[in-house]
């Protein structure tokens, strides 16, 4: 989205990196360039996104839906650093993949029936990837719509998944397998 190819961690000054005010994430945090980064021009980042030649698309969410639907970009009432590019990255052709915290500050579900925020796009959530586990969400209805329980993290278990989530979910048949540590 802000031009960076081959984005690296933020900056350690331990380590004699400086912050370059031009490597920014979509946070509008100063971040480094990994060795071998490409650089360009915004404009054609979205070109990119917008033409279909990215095959995958991760991003922060505030909210999902059971039908694919995610609110990532304000809150009503707080400050807005700007709407950046979700809408652009959401409404093109790749993979979406939503990942945040399974619940907000205080226990607030975000995973609901549908988003109470404002909505960056609708049925576009392929994947939501959480602190607890993982759902493929079957956005088309191919599988009589929902999210579908595929991984789950160590130490949770399927009624704490439940006791989070605002949305019936299906779960994966058998075994379901541990989320990998990051």
């Amino acid at each position: 989205e802000n031009g960076l190819m081959g984005l690296g961690p933020y900056p350690d000054p331990s380590l004699g990196q400086t912050a370059d005010p031009d490597y920014i994430n979509a946070g509008k945090e100063t971040v480094t360039a990994v060795a071998g980064a490409s650089t360009f021009h915004s404009s054609e980042s979205f070109n990119m996104i917008r033409g279909g030649h990215m095959d995958l698309t991760i991003l922060g969410g505030m909210q999902c839906s059971s039908s694919g639907d995610l609110a990532s970009f304000f809150i009503p009432g707080k400050l807005l650093k700007g709407m950046g590019g979700a809408m652009d990255l959401v409404s093109s052709p790749s993979t979406v993949v939503v990942t945040m915290e399974h619940t907000a500050k205080g226990g607030a579900h975000k995973i609901l029936e549908e988003c109470t925020l404002p909505l960056t796009g609708k049925g576009v959530v392929d994947r939501i990837i959480t602190d607890m586990c993982v759902f493929d969400c079957d956005k088309r209805g191919l599988k009589n719509g929902g999210l579908t329980l595929i991984e789950i993290a160590q130490g949770i278990t399927v009624d704490d998944v439940r006791a989070a989530t605002s949305c019936s979910f299906d779960v994966v048949e058998g075994e379901i397998p541990l989320m990998e540590e990051p």
